[in-house]
């Protein structure tokens, strides 16, 4: 492998220069001389054999290398942080689990999912983020989150090494508010026909399964409302502007929070809930918690 000779701390220095906007801004957080911060930038530039800055009237701006080497210097320093803050938290007897969430899991199975680890013997420090599934998949594999937890399987000839692990499969039901169910729950899903929906928008993985479902049953629903985010959609059901479908595991939960009855059972369309790892065998011990829940049925299946 070849040695570069990069100093880490001429790379710190250029990280807080990309981060100011300036020399001057970066030596006055540093607390250093300006002269200082741009000798060191000068010796990393020297040291990779590019230029990272270019000269704008009197702000200094990127270059194309520039944005390569901080996306990486971004990585390292998250990565550096990460690694203060957990041989910090050795003393303080936590577990700690960095957690990405898919935008399209509803919130309800993802605490359901995480309520498990925080009845271990050892406590958990849990750090939960939320993002888009590819997203969260690359941090998965930067190591900058431990699991993501997610709707879906990782597709087959994927460049990442990362390993899906089917956590629970659930029916789900159609769900509404009160008022609106009653309408509707009547000769069931017939009934549903022209009714108004709030669905996932076509990139989630239920979508398609669901348009089969009405293709099957010949029904036309007047789709109300398409949303990414399935909490938004659970807040708009929850005000009564539409019919939703939800994880039937999860019905009682559903009723507790958003106030949403049954308004019919729906066993054909079903939802697969995965962990997504960076091994094939899951070894972190709050996911281990997580999969044991589940084998004893900590959260009912469909």
């Amino acid at each position: 492998m070849k040695n570069t000779g990069m100093n880490f701390r001429h790379l710190y220095y250029f990280w807080v220069v990309a981060k100011e906007g300036g020399v001057t801004r970066a030596a006055q957080r540093l607390g250093l001389a300006v002269q200082t911060v741009g000798t060191q930038l000068s010796l990393l530039e020297q040291s990779v054999g590019k230029q990272l800055f270019t000269q704008q009237g009197r702000r200094l701006v990127l270059t194309e290398s520039g944005r390569t080497a901080l996306a990486y210097a971004e990585q390292i320093f998250l990565l550096g942080e990460q690694m203060q803050e957990a041989l910090g938290e050795t003393d303080s007897h936590k577990t700690r689990l960095t957690v990405g969430i898919s935008d399209s899991l509803p919130k309800l199975t993802a605490f359901r999912l995480l309520e498990a680890t925080m009845h271990l013997e050892r406590p958990v420090r849990l750090v939960c983020q939320e993002g888009q599934f590819e997203a969260l998949l690359g941090d998965l594999a930067l190591h900058k989150l431990d699991v993501v937890l997610t709707d879906r399987a990782v597709r087959s000839g994927t460049t990442l090494k990362v390993f899906s692990h089917q956590l629970f499969e659930s029916a789900t039901i159609v769900a509404g508010a009160p008022a609106l169910a009653g309408i509707y729950s009547a000769d069931f899903p017939a009934s549903l026909n022209g009714a108004p929906f709030l669905l996932p928008t076509r990139n989630n993985a239920l979508r398609g399964r669901i348009d089969e479902w009405f293709e099957q049953h010949a029904l036309r629903p007047d789709i109300v409302g398409e949303f990414e985010d399935n909490a938004l959609l659970n807040t708009f059901g929850r005000r009564g502007l539409g019919l939703f479908f939800a994880t039937a595991a999860l019905a009682n939960d559903i009723f507790e929070q958003f106030g949403a009855v049954l308004v019919g059972p729906v066993p054909q369309v079903r939802e697969q809930f995965y962990a997504i790892s960076n091994e094939r065998k899951i070894k972190h011990p709050a996911v281990e918690a997580i999969l044991s829940a589940l084998h004893q049925g900590g959260l009912n299946r469909g």
